[in-house]
């Protein structure tokens, strides 16, 4: 009797220590067409092949063992597998000896098996006898499993309905992983609490913790034990304190508790026990054992003070965290509606939809002041900088909006518009303006955006400019971040043929390292030391050492806020290369109708102004 080819597939496993009878059974079922068969010779083997189908079951259609098979139990190894599977077993045939060699205990040990439905078949084996047993425990065996198919599939037509319906309810009001409230929820019960307090003076706080070092475990573990971190965390939450407080997960690994019925410091109290208790936590994954803290905010809920709205009260927690944050991480911080930090954070919110619209609208423009080359006067360069035209006309300098800018991760456009809009400037300049070249300022960051050499290099193609007509400014500040980076990125612009000048020169401490390794043409002394440059003569000293050690590198010096012609004067003297400031022109639209400026009927006025 052949075998189908679904039965004909699946996994047949052969239990016998007797060679010459392991090979009569594997003889007897390949002539009967089963091909797909392993053989042990004893009960751990067996086990080692169900283990590799932990996860597929349904593959193994049958167990054939002897009955005296060693490492084995035979009726207690028989009743594990016939009952794995979800209740639905493997079936087995067990080979017995003849009753006349087996004891009574043997027999009805047997017995037993057979009455739980384990077929029996007495050795020797014939083919006749034993063929249509396998046929028919593996026949019974896909009836079984094609029978709980279908009760499984009716059984989820019917309560499947109902289940989607309770599991909704559940998720509308809580956390699937951690089972705590939701931010929804939460809003609600806080509803509640300000309707209490602002009728009943019953007055609360909100403590909101932020896990410190949750993305780094994230990110080098994997969301699984990212996950079981959280569940662990709630936990620990649990055992110091009651949670019967109203607690809730709003974000990945930030959480809410609001404390009813306390005042300021046993809010206080009751934070600091939760970050120690979170910062005497070790949270162990494998090999590896990862120290956790918490950044905790306070809000309160005063009958003096009273908040409108549950989101105002998560918000204020939320700066509170935030500045725990910024000042050092695992630490409790109470909120406070005049700190600083705060009140940077409400002014971005206000500022970024206006840079938004101003970027979709085309409302920025730029503006060019020049830079004058001492030697005799010429206008050789403008400095390029940017101004923001605001919905009423009015005008706003770059210190308004730029920080809010580099904060908010709105930089990156704003550079690379600068560096398009003034490309095409220097294109739309008529013939006698051509040795016209301009110096741009950039971000700290825009040396990091991959995508500021492609448009350099697209703009000049497109323009025909050459690229000796640009040079770009960057701080010290600025390649400190990523100096590897940076580093190269210059590189590469420069080798387009544009020039690099190093700004605020002198105004950090590794400014004269920073000259020897940056691949610069320009010095820009910083105007720190212009400023007071007549009445100290500190900064006398430290402005001719800048222009010496310049001059010796082969770079060019330009100092900035010339606003007096003694200051010019003076730095004439001193030998600086270029200067840019209200006494040569302030940043306007366009450029100054004149190509140079009397540097020396300037130095000479100080000189007959000094003689008199």
């Amino acid at each position: 009797m052949t075998p189908t080819n679904q039965l004909g597939e699946k996994l047949i496993i052969i239990g016998e220590h007797n060679e010459r009878h392991r090979a009569q059974v594997e003889l007897i079922l390949s002539e009967a067409g089963f091909l797909n068969f392993v053989s042990v010779s004893n009960g751990r083997e067996v086990l080692e092949q169900l283990r590799k189908f932990q996860r597929s079951l349904e593959d193994v259609g049958l167990i054939i063992l002897n009955s005296n098979l060693p490492e084995c139990q035979i009726d207690e190894f028989c009743l594990s597998f016939s009952s794995i599977d979800e209740g639905v077993g493997i079936p087995a045939i067990i080979f017995t000896e003849e009753s006349t060699e087996m004891d009574s205990k043997q027999v009805l040990r047997l017995a037993q098996l057979s009455r739980q439905g384990i077929s029996l078949i007495t050795k020797p084996i014939r083919g006749r006898d034993f063929i249509p047993l396998v046929n028919m425990s593996l026949i019974l065996r896909n009836e079984r499993h094609l029978r709980r198919s279908q009760e499984e599939q009716l059984l989820n037509e019917l309560s499947e309905r109902k289940i989607m319906e309770a599991r909704f309810k559940y998720l509308v009001a809580h956390d699937e992983l951690t089972g705590l409230a939701n931010r929804r929820s939460l809003e609600k019960k806080l509803q509640l609490a300000i309707h209490r307090c602002r009728n009943f003076d019953q007055e609360g706080a909100l403590l909101y913790l932020d896990l410190d070092r949750f993305n780094m475990i994230n990110d080098l573990e994997g969301h699984e034990t990212g996950d079981r971190l959280l569940v662990e965390t709630v936990s620990l939450l649990h055992g110091t304190l009651d949670l019967d407080h109203i607690a809730a997960r709003i974000g990945a690994d930030e959480f809410c508790i609001f404390l009813e019925n306390v005042k300021q410091q046993e809010a206080l109290v009751i934070a600091e026990r939760l970050r120690q208790a979170l910062d005497g936590f070790r949270f162990v994954t494998g090999q590896d054992s990862y120290h956790i803290s918490a950044s905790i905010g306070i809000a309160l809920l005063e009958s003096r003070r009273m908040v409108s709205h549950p989101s105002v009260l998560i918000a204020e927690a939320h700066q509170a965290c935030y500045a725990a944050k910024a000042n050092g991480r695992n630490m409790v911080q109470l909120y406070n509606d005049k700190d600083t930090q705060a009140c940077t954070r409400r002014s971005d919110i206000l500022w970024v939809p206006l840079i938004r619209e101003a970027l979709m609208e085309n409302r920025f423009f730029l503006v060019f002041q020049p830079v004058v080359r001492v030697k005799d006067g010429a206008i050789t360069h403008y400095e390029v900088l940017i101004r923001m035209r605001g919905k009423r006309s009015d005008i706003f300098s770059p210190g308004e909006f730029i920080p809010v800018a580099e904060r908010m991760g709105l930089i990156h456009h704003i550079d690379l518009w600068v560096v398009e809009k003034s490309i095409d400037f220097l294109a739309s300049l008529p013939e006698n303006l051509s040795h016209i070249s301009l110096t741009i300022n950039l971000s700290g960051v825009a040396f990091q955006d991959q995508s500021l050499l492609p448009l350099i290099k697209q703009k000049l193609e497109i323009t025909w400019i050459s690229a000796s007509r640009l040079a770009f400014e960057i701080t010290e500040t600025a390649t400190v971040a990523n100096y590897q980076q940076t580093r190269e990125m210059i590189a590469r612009i420069r080798a387009l043929g544009c020039h690099f000048a190093l700004d605020d020169f002198g105004a950090g401490f590794s400014s004269f390292d920073y000259i020897k390794k940056f691949p610069v043409d320009y010095l820009k002394i910083d105007g720190q030391f212009i400023k007071n440059l007549l009445h100290d003569e500190t900064d006398r000293v430290l402005v001719k050492a800048m222009i010496d050690i310049a001059r010796k590198l082969g770079k060019k010096t330009i100092a900035e806020y010339v606003e007096s012609p003694k200051v010019l004067y003076l730095l004439k003297t001193l030998g600086v290369d270029y200067v840019q400031g209200y006494l040569i022109g302030k940043p306007e639209p366009h450029l100054l109708d004149k190509t140079a400026i009397s540097i020396d009927d300037i130095a000479s006025s100080v000189q007959s102004t000094q003689a008199a």
